[in-house]
């Protein structure tokens, strides 16, 4: 199964970090109130980061190297590394 890190940017202008196999489910159930209690009091408004290809387990890995870095960090990853947003199609970008 091709499991992905992702990273969403909040109302409140925080960067939340997730995994999941479906990008777009997992963002609607954010959207929702279905997903994480981290969404309680802020809304997801768009996907900032995906990094696909990876096992349930490497994604596990990267998503806490990611949560360890600080605000730059993410903000650099997102404008360059790994992001591989352009590679999804109908996602809220």
């Amino acid at each position: 199964m091709n499991w992905q890190v992702y990273m969403l940017l909040c109302s409140d202008g925080t960067l939340y970090t997730g995994i999941t196999t479906d990008l777009q489910r997992r963002f609607d159930q954010h959207a929702s109130g279905r997903g994480a209690k981290y969404f309680r009091g802020r809304a997801p408004v768009k996907v900032v980061y995906r990094e696909g290809g990876h096992t349930r387990s490497s994604a596990g890995s990267r998503e806490a190297e990611i949560k360890a870095l600080d605000r730059a960090g993410k903000l650099r990853l997102v404008s360059y590394g790994k992001n591989e947003i352009p590679a999804v199609p109908g996602c809220k970008t």
